[in-house]
């Protein structure tokens, strides 16, 4: 029998009992709402009554509106959702719930049956779109992982979210960035100029980092990915299209151990140095680096790998154009500038998804080099692609002028300029550049604003 009778044939998992009872908990004995809202949302609720009275009680405890019996079946009246039976059924809920003692137990079976409902959905609609026979097997795959994983992080896409119930979200954030007292709301960097001026790496902000080659792009975002595991011990997930795992290990051995990069490349080794490597790889051992160095990833494949990691801080992509479309049999006929806009919006897509920072690399083209004057990139020169800019929530480029750089005796400082910020200021901070021990620092906490 097809899953879409199975659907339409029989009601879907839910307990009336349980509903009621979580319900009748949340009139009788207020104290146990704020429990109840940070397990449960309105579509958890199967029976249409019983989720109207839901989003009603949020609504008032929202606002810090009594909530009882009475309160409620006026409120639902003002909003329409009420029926000539409201108040009697509201009346039941009370007198069948004589205690809030178990209320818990109860939200923990409504949830329950609203993850099995949400599993019967996505494999019905899974089923519905394999059977129009339509696209690869590959997009059917990641059609279902993606269903799946929107069940796991609570979204199922069953339908439009009241803006009353994203208002109680945004209280809570503020309420929570208020009380660090000052702390960035992102993660840090490690710069402490750059972090001052970018907030640090926000949840779901897609961030490009870009320069010419050899200014040391790779060696920041590596400096960037260590601190994040070992600082704000998260998971972070570094996709190498260019360099292979071992390389990319070695990096980061001389950048915590300060170890020469000519010295572990040929091996001339001093007992000092031993040393420094054995501190060093016992501290990056105790973090949690995941990498991959896959040069044909996609960005649907690095979606659906990063989905798979708990506690999940930062993803690092090393580099931009290096990576291939969601299909390549489907983009043989496309040029590479829109092939390189559809992956900049997919990892925009991607950071949201995962709610995560998504720190990816980006070449620039060689127009900077051909302005007279003024050399330092802009938004314009990045390669490929004027979408990047477009898709991403903060657009950084380091830029270092040699010739300058050798008369003023400051050949070891590179600029990291802060071109685009969707969600602070622009800006030039001074960061100390050591290629022989792959490591940037911070030369000072202050930056400079960028002119309109």
């Amino acid at each position: 029998m097809p899953m879409e009778d199975q659907l339409l044939g029989r009601a879907l998992p839910h307990s009336p009992e349980a509903e009621q009872a979580v319900l009748g908990s949340m009139l009788i004995d207020a104290d146990c709402i704020k429990d109840v809202m940070e397990k449960l949302q309105a579509e958890d609720f199967y029976l249409q009554q019983n989720r109207d009275i839901f989003e009603t009680i949020y609504s008032m405890f929202i606002y810090s509106k009594p909530v009882d019996g009475v309160t409620v079946a006026g409120e639902m009246e003002k909003a329409g959702t009420a029926n000539e039976n409201t108040r009697s059924y509201l009346l039941q809920l009370m007198e069948v719930t004589p205690t809030s003692a178990n209320v818990m137990e109860y939200v923990r079976m409504v949830r329950e049956k609203s993850l099995m409902r949400s599993v019967a959905a996505a494999a019905a609609d899974i089923t519905a779109e394999v059977q129009k026979g339509v696209g690869s097997a590959q997009g059917m795959l990641e059609l279902a992982e993606q269903k799946i994983f929107d069940i796991r992080r609570g979204r199922s896409g069953q339908g439009m979210t009241p803006i009353n119930l994203v208002l109680q979200t945004v209280m809570d954030h503020l309420a929570e960035i208020s009380a660090r007292g000052g702390e960035l709301p992102g993660l840090p960097t490690g710069f402490a100029g750059l972090d001052q001026l970018i907030n640090g790496l926000g949840k779901s902000h897609l961030v490009i980092l870009a320069a010419r080659p050899g200014v040391g792009k790779t060696t920041m975002a590596l400096n960037i990915a260590l601190h994040v595991a070992k600082n704000n011990k998260k998971t972070v997930a570094i996709f190498s299209l260019e360099m292979p795992k071992e390389e990319l290990a070695t990096r980061l051995i001389a950048s915590e151990g300060l170890v020469e990069n000519e010295r572990l490349a040929r091996g001339n080794l001093r007992e000092s140095d031993w040393e420094k490597i054995g501190q060093a790889a016992s501290v990056i051992s105790q973090t949690d680096i995941r990498v991959d160095d896959n040069a044909m990833l996609t960005v649907a494949e690095m979606n659906a790998k990063c989905r798979r990691l708990d506690n999940l801080g930062l993803v690092v992509i090393d580099y931009l154009q290096l990576m291939n479309g969601a299909d390549n049999q489907d983009n043989k006929g496309e040029n590479r500038q829109n092939e390189v806009s559809k992956m900049s919006r997919m990892l925009k897509i991607m950071a949201k998804d995962l709610n995560v920072p998504v720190l990816c690399l980006s070449q620039l083209s060689r127009a900077n080099e051909k302005r007279t004057g003024d050399k330092r990139p802009m938004l314009s020169d990045l390669r490929d692609s004027g979408a990047i800019e477009q898709d991403a929530d903060v657009v950084m480029f380091l830029y270092q002028d040699k010739e300058e750089a050798q008369e003023s005796g400051r050949s070891d400082v590179v600029e990291c300029n802060v071109e685009k910020n969707r969600h602070g200021g622009t800006g030039r901070v001074l960061l100390k550049w050591m290629p022989q021990f792959y490591t940037f620092n911070s030369v000072e906490e202050r930056y400079e604003e960028l002119e309109e």
